[in-house]
């Protein structure tokens, strides 16, 4: 069988950030996945469980709700390895595009208070798993240390 290409990714040199994982068309329909990278694989202590978990509720909601993007966000969902998060986008987009959505998706994670969305036993097939403070945690580190000082090689994959 062949590698799928995300695996192909050196990850061993992979930086946090915000890079274009893959492009399918669809008709004529263009879907842009891209990797939301909050800790270095293989380097960094991945995120928990419960706070990861946590912000995929908040991020989700946040985005199909944001006036401008929410008719675009097709998916927003963890990685297996707990290192980040995939957005799918209906368009055809580059990175840097989506830098201030990122912005402004983890500032509403870190500053968010109250009962976290989709958390009640009815609404969530794991609602005991959640942190909203581990969540608030990783999203002002993911701030402070990526996106609001974000550079060319947190863009790009290496190569």
């Amino acid at each position: 069988m062949e590698k799928i290409p995300s695996f192909t990714i050196d990850h061993n040199r992979l930086l946090r950030g915000i890079y274009v994982s893959r492009k399918d068309h669809i008709g004529d329909v263009t879907l842009t996945t891209f990797d939301i990278r909050m800790k270095e694989p293989n380097r960094q202590a991945v995120m928990s469980q419960e706070a990861l978990h946590t912000i995929e509720h908040l991020a989700a909601t946040y985005l199909r709700n944001d006036a401008e993007w929410k008719d675009k966000i097709v998916y927003w969902g963890p990685m297996g390895c707990c290192t980040g998060n995939y957005l799918i986008l209906a368009g055809d987009y580059e990175s840097r595009d989506i830098v201030e959505l990122m912005k402004r998706t983890f500032e509403f994670i870190r500053d968010y208070t109250g009962i976290v969305p989709g958390t009640e036993p009815k609404d969530c097939g794991n609602y005991s798993c959640h942190s909203l403070d581990g969540a608030k945690r990783e999203a002002e580190i993911y701030l402070n240390e990526v996106l609001n000082v974000i550079t060319e090689e947190n863009l790009y994959y290496p190569a």
